[in-house]
């Protein structure tokens, strides 16, 4: 079997994965992470919130969205909104979403409700005498969030943001599923094209296995420093 493995196809490849596949996988990563953070630390917020149905609100969300997998998701998204969008607008024919646009809303809404879990717990982190200080100087809610509770928090959540990022990353290949180029995709269609399944797909795997180690072994090397910060 080793005889028969095609190292030329993927050096032929290769260029086109990165380029192509990888730049979209990074892409739809970087935009996913920024808009799951903003709404993350938005039900966050609102899970802490003293007002009871605000908290239910955003808790129901949290736990609807983590107990479902983002595969349906995905396709949920891809295939029904469409038709609700066009319903709502009450338009005749579905309302053209986009793979891409479709994809990077159900990232935002999916990862958000885990990074709502890693701002939430980092909130917590913060000692309560900090909010009573602000509230002190004369601050409302939100500054004190704004300028006290949330700079501390998160630097206190980088390591864990930044894992979740890295799980994110992984999970983007899901995308696959839709038929969009990203790194997966790009490789699937040039191993139907060459015939050669095994060499792309174990090149991916690889490329995926290093990303993973790398980027890991760098979030550790945070956490460590922020536990000197500390």
């Amino acid at each position: 079997m080793a005889l028969d493995f095609d190292f030329d196809v993927i050096a032929r490849s290769w260029v086109y994965l990165f380029q192509t596949g990888m730049v979209f996988t990074v892409k739809l990563t970087a935009l996913a992470m920024t808009g799951g953070i903003v709404l993350g630390t938005l039900l966050a917020l609102m899970r802490l919130s003293s007002i009871r149905a605000v908290s239910l609100l955003a808790s129901g969300y949290v736990n609807l969205v983590r107990s479902i997998p983002l595969v349906l998701v995905i396709f949920w998204f891809y295939f029904l909104v469409p038709y609700i969008a066009a319903w709502i607008i009450g338009a005749k024919e579905p309302v053209q979403v986009g793979a891409f646009t479709s994809a990077l809303i159900t990232f935002i809404m999916f990862e958000a409700a885990y990074y709502c879990e890693i701002m939430r717990g980092g909130i917590g982190s913060i000692a309560r005498g900090q909010v009573w200080a602000g509230r002190a100087l004369g601050m409302t809610y939100g500054q004190t969030m704004r300028h006290v509770v949330l700079p501390q928090a998160f630097r206190n959540m980088i390591p864990l943001l930044l894992t979740q990022t890295i799980v994110l990353f992984q999970d983007v290949s899901l995308v696959y599923v839709l038929s969009i180029p990203d790194f997966v995709g790009a490789a699937s269609k040039v191993a139907q094209r060459d015939g050669r399944l095994v060499e792309m797909y174990s090149f991916v795997a690889l490329v995926y296995l290093v990303l993973g180690l790398g980027l890991s072994s760098l979030v550790r090397r945070l956490q460590q420093r922020v536990a000197i910060i500390r």
